[in-house]
């Protein structure tokens, strides 16, 4: 029992995480239909922007080796947003929102193409500029943790840094909703990912709310990507190891629905941790996807999605 309530704290911690990284896709996916292979990539550079802004940009000095990393991570979230606007702009425009609104089914070629061209490029370019070495955003709160209990000779252990990063992944999921919900800028983004031709006709510039929305991506993203890497070694290629796990948390949450690629993250998060219990490492991502096909099997749609009649 001790071992089952501490790794499902743990998936609750990492859970966390990932649908923070999975909401930065399924913000894009949702208001561009664009599928992004390039987002793991992006993440890859939120993960090095955190790093050297906390140990090459006087973060560390004046914020310490505790604080200074999330200081880091937070800021590297505007860098990262700032990046993938002007990636959009330059690129990704050309192939999504009214430019291909006529193309149908034919307009998504160009855009798998570009995105994998993209993630080539920051992967590769990554390796020539960052090197192969593993790095890592280390804090005295990777190796501390908080201790609940003992209730009836059982005590759950719960890694400080983890459990900040829970918290500060819970607080962007927040402001996010509410920006959604209750801004001008929300309002536009539901508007273009609802109907974007009806959303023209109203006068919103559907182009501008696909940058808004990807930019936004990017950053968010970015931002998970530094709270994993307080506690994993990361490298140039690392995002190749999370696109799939993203992607799968969209599908699980219901493609389109904010809320719901953040609960497929959690769900991968305590699948990856709980299966800890009974099966080696090496075989977590095996359980995962064995739970992710029983899922859709019996909701295609995903926890949040809705059912499409067929007629």
């Amino acid at each position: 029992m001790e071992g089952f309530l501490q790794a499902l704290a743990a998936g609750l911690l990492i859970g966390a995480v990932y649908g923070l990284m999975c909401v930065g896709l399924g913000l894009i996916f949702g208001v561009m239909r664009v599928i992004n292979f390039a987002h793991g990539d992006f993440m890859m550079l939120g993960m090095y922007t955190a790093f050297y802004l906390f140990t090459a940009a006087g973060i560390q000095a004046f914020f310490g080796n505790t604080v200074g990393p999330f200081v880091a991570i937070l800021l590297a979230g505007p860098v990262l947003a700032v990046f993938g606007y002007f990636v959009h702009l330059a690129l990704i425009s050309h192939v999504s929102g009214t430019r291909t609104a006529s193309l149908e089914g034919e307009g998504h070629y160009a855009q798998l193409i570009l995105t994998l061209g993209i993630a080539l490029i920051l992967q590769n370019g990554g390796l020539i500029v960052f090197g192969s070495v593993l790095a890592s955003i280390r804090t005295p709160l990777s190796s501390s943790a908080w201790e609940l209990g003992p209730f009836f000779d059982m005590s759950i252990f719960l890694n400080k840094a983890r459990s900040i990063d829970m918290i500060v992944s819970l607080a962007i999921m927040i402001l996010l909703s509410l920006l959604i919900t209750r801004t001008r800028i929300g309002k536009s983004l539901r508007a273009a990912a609802d109907n974007p031709t009806a959303a023209t006709y109203m006068g919103i510039d559907v182009d501008r709310a696909h940058r808004t929305a990807f930019a936004l991506g990017c950053g968010i993203t970015a931002i998970a990507g530094g709270l994993l890497a307080t506690n994993y070694p990361f490298h140039p290629f690392v995002g190749l190891e999370y696109v799939i796990v993203m992607y799968a948390g969209v599908v699980l949450g219901g493609m389109g629905s904010i809320i719901g690629a953040f609960w497929g993250g959690m769900t991968i998060g305590l699948v990856q941790q709980m299966s800890t219990l009974i099966l080696p490492t090496q075989l977590q991502n095996a359980a995962i996807f064995a739970v992710f096909l029983l899922i859709i099997f019996f909701r295609p749609q995903g926890f949040f999605g809705r059912m499409v009649e067929r007629t």
